[in-house]
């Protein structure tokens, strides 16, 4: 399933796979933007935007025009992401030290950073570094620049822990990545706008649903949804 196929607006249906939901990001990211991917989900968003999009893929470790996946065969284990993930490279693609990497995000030059997420709050508020368990390897890499230097600041995720706990929470009891720097939530069964610039000034609001209705999915969260 490509971008394109995607519509905006309400659905049904059954939830997003992960193929779906990359996609579902990639038809939201404006043409002509420079766009860094968190590690995890948010790097199979690479594989779906289109190739006139004039989008630029911006890697922490320093590569800017980054590709799509590589074929098993044509991967190429010099040529990696920030999360040891082979990737392709396009054509003008650069490579920098990750000194200028980490100064093009701080700067403000990334249009767009899509991330992982332990949680989100309805302020969008990110959790993303650490689940707090005593002995948990943190791994903060370059969230917290991303969070707040990127001109918009998205989550891709499935909305629900392995045990089935919520991810969109009232206020993040882990421990804080970036304070109301998040926009929007892409998640499996629901796009969701959280922060001060959902209309009323702030709270929750549901764009989409996959496989779930706006009551089924207050319910499951436990929270009153605009």
């Amino acid at each position: 399933m490509s971008a394109e196929t995607i519509p905006s607006g309400p659905r049904s249906g059954s939830p997003l796979s992960k193929a779906e939901l990359a996609a579902r990001v990639a038809a939201d990211i404006e043409p002509g933007s420079y766009v860094n991917l968190g590690i995890g989900l948010p790097t199979l968003v690479a594989d779906h935007l289109p190739g006139d999009s004039g989008i630029t893929l911006h890697t922490e470790n320093g590569l800017l025009g980054m590709g799509p996946s590589p074929e098993p065969a044509d991967a190429d284990p010099e040529l990696i992401n920030a999360g040891k993930i082979p990737v392709t490279e396009l054509a003008g693609a650069s490579y920098f030290h990750q000194a200028d990497s980490f100064a093009m995000m701080r700067g403000g030059h990334i249009d767009v950073c899509v991330l992982g997420a332990f949680q989100v709050s309805t302020a969008g508020d990110l959790a993303n570094w650490s689940t707090g368990r005593p002995g948990a390897v943190p791994a903060v890499g370059g969230a917290m620049d991303l969070a707040v230097g990127a001109r918009r600041s998205v989550v891709m995720m499935t909305l629900l822990t392995k045990d089935g706990r919520p991810k969109l929470v009232p206020e993040c009891t882990l421990p804080l990545t970036g304070v109301g720097c998040v926009s929007r939530i892409y998640s499996d069964i629901a796009v969701i706008d959280v922060g001060p610039g959902v209309p009323g000034g702030g709270g929750a609001r549901v764009v989409e649903t996959y496989g779930i209705t706006h009551g089924e999915l207050e319910e499951l969260l436990g929270l009153r949804l605009g």
